[in-house]
C-alpha cells in the first residue's frame, strides 16, 4: 500500500480539551491508528479548526473556555459540517448526554473510560452508528447505541 492510499484511509481527528494532559493522553491513544490534524485548548479554536480542516471526527470536551463543546457541536450542525462529533467528558449525567446528542453528537465517551471506549466510539461513528459509554446508563434513550 502506498503512503497516499494509507493517508486516504486514515481517519482525521481534531482534539479539543482545555486540559493539556488530557489532550496529550488522547493523542497518545489515537496515534498511529488515526491522523490527529489539530489539538486545541478552547471551543472557539476547535470550531475554527474544524471549519478549515474538515476532519472526519471532532473529539470535544464539554466544558471548555470561550465556547463549550455543546456550543461547538451546535454551530457545526448549523453550518452543515460533515465532521462527526464525539464528546469526551467527565460528565456522566443523562442531561449532559441528551444535550450532547441534541447538539448533534454521534458519540459520548466518559473520560474515565476513554482507554476502553474511545476506539469503540470512533468505530461506531465511522460505521454510521452512535455510541454512549455504558456507564452512563442511558442506552434505553438511544436504541442503536454501541
Amino acid at each position: 500500500m502506498t503512503d497516499l492510499e494509507k493517508s486516504e484511509r486514515c481517519i482525521r481527528v481534531v482534539v479539543a480539551d482545555d486540559n493539556l494532559q488530557v489532550r496529550e493522553k488522547v493523542v497518545q491513544l489515537l496515534l498511529p491508528d488515526f491522523e490527529v490534524v489539530g489539538t486545541h485548548a478552547n471551543g472557539q479554536a476547535a470550531l475554527e479548526a474544524v471549519l478549515i480542516l474538515n476532519p472526519d471526527i471532532a473529539l470535544l470536551d464539554i466544558s471548555m473556555p470561550l465556547m463549550s463543546g455543546i456550543e461547538v457541536a451546535h454551530e457545526l450542525r448549523t453550518r452543515e459540517s460533515k465532521t462527526k462529533v464525539v464528546f469526551l467528558t467527565v460528565h456522566e449525567d443523562v442531561d449532559f448526554v441528551n444535550a450532547a446528542f441534541d447538539a448533534g453528537a454521534s458519540a459520548y465517551v466518559v473520560k474515565s473510560q476513554m482507554a476502553s471506549d474511545l476506539f469503540a466510539a470512533i468505530s461506531a461513528v465511522e460505521r454510521g452508528g452512535v455510541f454512549v459509554s455504558p456507564m452512563c446508563a442511558v442506552n434505553e434513550n438511544y436504541p442503536n447505541v454501541n
